[in-house]
């Protein structure tokens, strides 16, 4: 149930898109909801979409993806947690939405891809969760390139609650989660000993539900 508190916070939302909060009330709701958004593919440059803007726009990348169903997750009474995966220089980092049911974590996630999408609360720790995502996390040459995940990223505790409906980008959010405490997988000798993908994983890794524009 929610409190008076998250419902205080919530009042700079409008009706409507409260009732849209309010429908969306289990995790398989929200990730149906995230995946009917249209891919961001920031066609004008580098964006942290606010909530209220996610729908407004209706597009969103991981983390804008991320944000608002850990805003509606909040909305419903959960704690609106982000997990951060961090790779090799090479690769684009992943944020999720974390939620637990039963003492259990699952997550949310906003993809263009076959992989790296929703996972079932079915994980007894963050880790066993951030790791069932390392055996698809590679490029074309497929070199398998997660290397680390933050701890559960609460935004309620953000000082400032303008990021639920600003129209400015959330670099606040962002760089708060990128320098926050982040858990290596692997060791040096783990890296060197890691084999490749295989062709069929890579060809399948390339599949993608919406084309970026020309």
């Amino acid at each position: 149930m929610k409190t008076m508190k998250v419902n205080k916070v919530f009042k700079v939302f409008t009706s409507k898109e409260l009732k849209v909060f309010e429908k969306l009330n289990t995790p398989k709701k929200v990730q149906d909801f995230i995946n009917k958004i249209p891919i961001n593919f920031e066609m004008k440059g580098e964006t942290y979409l606010s909530p209220r803007e996610v729908l407004k726009q209706n597009r969103a990348h991981c983390a804008e993806g991320a944000v608002l169903a850990a805003t509606i997750f909040w909305y419903n009474g959960g704690k609106p947690l982000l997990m951060d995966m961090k790779t090799t220089p090479n690769d684009d980092e992943h944020v999720v939405a974390l939620f637990n049911q039963n003492g259990f974590w699952g997550a949310i996630s906003k993809t263009n891809h076959a992989v790296l999408r929703y996972r079932e609360p079915i994980y007894k720790t963050v880790r066993e969760l951030a790791l069932s995502y390392f055996h698809e996390y590679f490029k074309d040459s497929g070199q398998k390139t997660l290397r680390s995940y933050s701890d559960p990223f609460d935004l309620s505790k953000m000082r400032k609650k303008d990021w639920l409906t600003t129209k400015e980008n959330l670099w606040d959010i962002i760089d708060s989660l990128d320098s926050s405490k982040h858990h290596q997988i692997l060791n040096k000798k783990q890296i060197r000993g890691l084999r490749k993908a295989d062709q069929i994983e890579i060809l399948a890794g390339k599949l993608v539900e919406q084309k970026k524009p020309v």
